[in-house]
């Protein structure tokens, strides 16, 4: 039998706090301000996830074995490598078994095949867009994190360059030693014009999810 998605869970990942508000580490939540004024989201802080959060539903969205187009934004107020803190309450039962939602049938009314993490990819050059479901971690602290809380990997992830990159494409990541320094830095006045162009893009991803599938976004966002 399969069930219905009740809701999808948005993560944007990020450090709270003012200083670290327009950091390359916030490109989760800063890549999430078209969905969260498109969908005219107000985030409040939810004490039993230690997070900013609030849910709503599609315009428009029609009932499908999908869903019904409801969602709930996270954003999590403990620092990035915690972030899996504040979605282990959500996540009740997680499905183990590898014919999983978006390919398969359900046994539950959630697990976290549901769950959309939107977060900084150094892999990535800044403002790529690159959707994955069920992949490692790479290194990503708060991805790491989530991985461990939920014990499962099976999540869908939307993927947001920081990297420069040369005129020709190839990325030019920052020296291993200068990560940290470069990931908790403040992006650029064009680098965070290109975040906020590219936040449209993913609002339409993100809304493509949980109107058609996985498969039909990570088809048009590669």
């Amino acid at each position: 039998m399969c069930y219905n998605i009740l809701m999808f869970y948005i993560v944007g990942l990020g450090n709270p706090g003012e200083e670290y508000e327009l950091t390359r580490h916030n490109t989760g939540r800063l890549a999430l301000a078209e969905f969260i004024k498109n969908n005219k989201v107000e985030l409040e802080f939810n004490k039993k996830l230690n997070a900013l959060a609030d849910e709503g539903k599609l315009k428009k969205a029609p009932s499908t074995k999908l869903g019904t187009g409801k969602f709930q934004v996270i954003f999590p107020e403990g620092f990035i490598n915690k972030s899996g803190l504040s979605l282990k309450p959500i996540v009740n039962q997680i499905v183990r078994k590898k014919n999983v939602y978006p390919v398969g049938k359900r046994i539950a009314s959630f697990g976290a095949e549901n769950l959309i993490v939107v977060h900084d990819d150094l892999d990535l050059p800044l403002g790529r867009i690159k959707i994955s479901f069920g992949k490692d971690s790479a290194g990503h602290r708060g991805v790491e994190s989530i991985i461990k809380n939920i014990k499962t990997k099976n999540f869908i992830r939307v993927r947001v360059g920081i990297s420069p990159a040369t005129p020709s494409g190839k990325i030019r990541k920052p020296d291993s030693k200068k990560v940290i320094d470069f990931i908790i830095g403040k992006f650029k006045p064009a680098e965070l014009a290109t975040i906020k162009k590219e936040s449209k893009k993913i609002a339409a991803a993100i809304e493509m999810i949980i109107k058609e599938g996985l498969q039909k976004a990570m088809s048009v966002c590669h």
